[in-house]
């Protein structure tokens, strides 16, 4: 009798935990990047774990326990009994949270590496041209520039990722030669030129806006970054994505036109707007 009803335990254990795996596949699939082979190895390692740890307590549970030479008193006897029905129990909920726990632990959600995100957010595109000011740099006017140039340390790590993926071109307006030196000198101390995927040619400066847009034009990207909504606005009809950075998102846009407030942002969730 015992055998038969630690088998029935186990059967139902089972039945829960192939109820439970079920939900957590399905949600481990919504989540988790389909290129994430580590995600997977992980479940079947979960599967494997799981199935040994609920099999091993079987055995001990079917041994009786060794009856005493002597006769004990009624007192004894009562508790010994009351012991041997309250185990089982104690056992069974020790094992369904050792499970749980197991489980929980190889399904947490995977969180996405920033060139995962950096790929998904531009939907592979593979061409990305850049203004520079108010996105990399932390000047804002050509008039700035003119007296120093500041990388932005929080956009670096995108802009790093972005150039391992991307074909990357950064451009910027400016008034003399001076603020050109000043913003080749900021972006080499940065670091930005040793990862090797972008060199100081594909740094462009131009004396008018609408030099910009016509560089952007000529370089035809599948996504362009700018903090002037005409420019991003007028491009919208050539180039297949618009980024504009902006602390007030527009009240209407292309729809090719996305907005955010910096370009660290853009990329900081995959479900950003």
């Amino acid at each position: 009798m015992a055998d038969s009803s630690n088998k029935e335990d186990i059967v139902q254990l089972i039945k829960r935990f192939g109820a439970f795996l079920t939900v957590k596949i399905s949600n481990l699939f919504h989540a988790v990047d389909s290129r994430s082979i580590g995600a997977i190895a992980g479940l079947a390692f979960a599967i494997v774990f799981t199935w040994r740890l609920l099999r091993s307590p079987s055995g001990p549970q079917r041994r009786q326990p060794k009856r005493q030479a002597s006769a004990p008193s009624s007192s004894g006897i009562s508790n010994q009994s009351n012991a041997n029905l309250t185990s089982p129990g104690v056992c069974s909920a020790s094992e369904d949270s050792s499970a749980q726990n197991v489980i929980d632990e190889f399904f947490q959600p995977v969180k996405p590496t920033v060139g995962q995100i950096v790929r998904q957010r531009l939907r592979e595109g593979r061409k990305v041209t850049c203004q520079l000011l108010g996105i990399i740099l932390e000047e804002s006017s050509a008039e700035e520039l003119q007296k120093q140039a500041t990388v932005r340390s929080s956009v670096l790590e995108v802009l790093l990722e972005i150039t391992k993926f991307c074909d990357l071109y950064l451009m910027e307006t400016v008034l003399d030669d001076e603020s050109e030196k000043k913003v080749l000198l900021a972006l080499e101390d940065a670091g930005v030129f040793t990862s090797g995927g972008l060199v100081k040619d594909k740094v462009l400066f131009c004396s008018t806006e609408t030099g910009r847009t016509s560089f952007v034009r000529q370089l035809e990207p599948d996504w362009h970054v700018d903090t002037n909504f005409e420019i991003s606005s007028q491009l919208a009809r050539f180039i297949k994505y618009q980024l504009y950075i902006s602390s007030v998102k527009p009240e209407r846009s292309a729809a090719n036109v996305y907005s955010s407030p910096s370009l660290e942002q853009f990329f900081g969730s995959l479900t950003a707007a």
